[in-house]
């Protein structure tokens, strides 16, 4: 996959990348796969979480392997398909090891991170050569999630929340290191967090653009222009009151990715290695949006798991039946025929079906194949015999009930059921008290087959009420793989943690389709610089 700009910088050797706030590294697989993974380099990822991290050094691993020791490849792939407990052997040690010194468990933020940190950038950067600098500060107070949850907290003060300033030490990292660009991605929310009644998203604006002036100490002489990836919009010497912030949204389904995901992400480039900063190539929207039934439908059907009592596939089946008669007994035949004979149609086929649970690693039918058109590149891997992360969590039976129900509903209407006036049958009601209110008229949301799919987050790790797979036969929430498709996680990204902790890794991540075609725009840019 390549995107084919006009020219780009001759260089000995790839372009160094630096990755902080990680996740399980969405926007580094991006810039690290662009062109045939000749251009970026990673030096150092950091993240907190250890699970997050440990899935960056296996995929840091498999970079390894793929560009220095392609011979010992089959170790990587004799993990993923279950037939090795380690994804190294004696031939490939040298790469584990370096995987593990590229992929750190790092809080930045913390004396002890920060010094690890500096001390990895003083002996692996090279500053004589051009570098970027990627990465998005944690969001949890940014996101109208988080505020709407510290809202509710006794004596919660956004001033002493320090998750407010961890761009801070991204900052840090600009002033003293000196990228010749950065690219900073973080929620839509931040557009609207407040500190002391100012605009957080002006201060930013403010300090990326002039890190000396935000920081103080050490002249650099070294300012940004902070550009928009999607329209000709940038803050360097114009005034903020004329800047409009939503010119840094992208709006991820526009560009080919199958999420409606909207994100603040920023573009800076150092005005002094430019020169005049060139007319770059911004991202080019699609014409046509891709669906979620696009990039799901090659992976196997699955049922999911029961919360209570013997979780068997013929129990699994007997309870969902029970569910459907009594869901198919109370429908108005004559006002909704067509949902009738929906339900109907799915009880005969969950009679006629198989299904099994998914796993850790389910076994790839290879008879079947799956196809998904011109993102096969993208996704597929011949070499796997096992799907990866596609396993489903449990259910009550009642969430079954809902379940089987939303999934039909919008095959039969193309959109979502939404509160108590669609969940009207028998015993689809929550036990939620403010239900009949309108307040939560989006607790269940089946992801519909013919559109992109909601913003996939971090809470899907604790709930799947708002990610219902849209087949109501297999009635249930999105498996890891699913979700991971929908981000745009190459099928061969081996999330390492239990299913509730993959799941965080993914919803926190960046799309790696989408920051494959922001690096294609970095890189572009980079043709250009003073070298």
């Amino acid at each position: 996959m390549q995107l084919g700009f006009q020219r780009f910088m001759k260089l000995s050797s790839p372009i160094q990348i630096v990755d902080l706030f990680a996740g399980p590294g969405g926007l580094g697989e991006g810039f690290s796969s662009f062109l045939d993974a000749q251009r970026f380099r990673i030096i150092v990822s950091a993240e907190m979480d250890s699970n997050a991290r440990n899935t960056l050094r296996l995929r840091s691993f498999f970079r390894l392997l793929k560009s220095d020791n392609p011979d010992a490849l089959g170790d990587y792939y004799n993990f993923c398909n279950g037939l090795s407990e380690t994804p190294w052997s004696e031939r490939s040690k040298k790469e584990w090891d370096e995987a593990g010194k590229e992929a750190r468990c790092i809080t930045l933020g913390t004396k002890e991170g920060n010094a690890e940190l500096d001390e990895i950038l003083d002996r692996k950067l090279d500053k004589t050569r051009p570098w970027v600098l990627i990465g998005g500060p944690p969001c949890q107070a940014y996101s109208m999630a988080g505020r709407s949850r510290n809202r509710s907290k006794a004596n919660y003060n956004p001033e002493d929340d320090h998750r407010h300033f961890l761009y801070k030490e991204y900052l840090r990292i600009i002033h003293e290191r000196q990228p010749a660009i950065f690219v900073m991605e973080n929620v839509k929310g931040i557009l609207s967090s407040t500190i002391n009644g100012e605009k957080i998203f002006k201060k930013i604006l403010e300090d990326l653009s002039d890190p000396d002036k935000a920081l103080g100490g050490r002249r650099s002489g070294r300012r940004y222009k902070i550009c928009s990836f999607v329209r000709n919009s940038s803050h360097d010497e114009a005034p903020i009151r004329e800047i409009d912030p939503k010119d840094y949204i992208i709006r991820a389904e526009k560009y080919g990715i199958p999420q409606a995901r909207h994100r603040v992400i920023l573009l800076g480039i150092a005005v002094d290695a430019m020169g005049e900063i060139p007319k770059y190539v911004e991202l080019e929207k699609i014409k046509d949006s891709v669906s979620v039934r696009s990039v799901l439908q090659g992976l196997p059907a699955i049922r999911s798991r029961l919360t209570r009592g013997e979780d068997t596939d013929e129990r699994w089946s007997e309870v969902v039946r029970e569910e459907l008669i009594s869901l198919m007994s109370s429908v108005d035949r004559k006002k909704n025929h067509r949902l009738g004979e929906e339900l109907d149609s799915t009880y005969n086929k969950i009679l006629a079906s198989k299904l099994r649970v998914g796993a850790l690693r389910t076994p790839i039918d290879t008879d079947v194949i799956q196809e998904l058109g011109a993102l096969d590149n993208w996704y597929l891997d011949k070499t796997l015999t096992k799907w990866l992360n596609h396993d489903a969590r449990g259910h009550m039976p009642s969430d079954l009930r809902r379940y089987v129900f939303a999934a039909s509903f919008a095959h039969v209407k193309g959109y979502s059921p939404k509160g108590h006036l669609d969940f009207n049958l028998p015993g689809l009601a929550p036990a939620h008290k403010n239900w009949t209110t309108g307040k939560f008229s989006d607790r269940f949301r089946v992801q519909c087959e013919n559109l992109p799919s909601s913003t996939i987050t971090s809470h899907i790790s604790k709930d799947g009420h708002y990610f219902i797979h849209y087949d109501p036969v297999q009635c249930r929430s999105l498996s890891v793989r699913e979700a991971a498709r929908l981000q745009t996680f190459p099928d061969n990204y081996f999330f390492q943690g239990n299913r509730s902790q993959q799941y965080h890794q993914v919803g926190n991540a960046v799309p790696p389709l989408l920051a494959y075609k922001i690096a294609s725009v970095v890189s572009n840019i980079l043709s250009y610089i003073k070298v």
